[in-house]
């Protein structure tokens, strides 16, 4: 993104983004790298690793916190509560795991980290989509 001072428009899609990745964060658990980072690249101009970036940066506050709380309530109350010790063991290897990433992330070029941006997009479609069994029943359907 330019520094340049802020229009209205920026400011509004700005907020436009958030509310996007909020949203779908809070309904599915995702928003941060799935929303943010496009939009960024996309709507402002900015590099993968800035996009990126702002993304960890977005997530670093507290943002989550209403969702979190709404499905730990809602879990709870029907007989399938979250688990602490899940989210703690979780945390500590995302804290390492994700300075581990940056360090990696910030020696590749801008080409080479859309590259895997898209591939690891694409692949997660693909899977929750179930398109990996519909292409192995039509390889085997082919050779059957």
């Amino acid at each position: 993104m330019k520094t340049n001072p802020m229009d209205i428009q920026v400011y509004i899609t700005l907020i436009i983004v958030g509310l996007a990745a909020g949203i779908l964060s809070g309904m599915v658990g995702v928003g941060g790298g799935i929303i943010l980072v496009p939009a960024m690249v996309f709507f402002f101009q900015y590099t993968q690793h800035q996009a990126q970036g702002t993304s960890l940066g977005v997530l670093t506050f507290p943002v989550t916190i209403l969702a979190f709380l709404s499905y730990y309530n809602d879990c709870r109350s029907s007989g399938t509560p979250i688990e602490f010790k899940v989210i703690g063991l979780i945390a500590g290897g995302f804290l390492v795991g994700s300075f581990l990433g940056s360090k990696i992330a910030v020696r590749l070029d801008q080409e080479t980290m859309k590259k895997i941006f898209a591939v690891i997009l694409f692949y997660t479609a693909f899977k929750m989509l179930n398109w990996d069994q519909t292409l192995l029943r039509w390889v085997k359907n082919i050779f059957s």
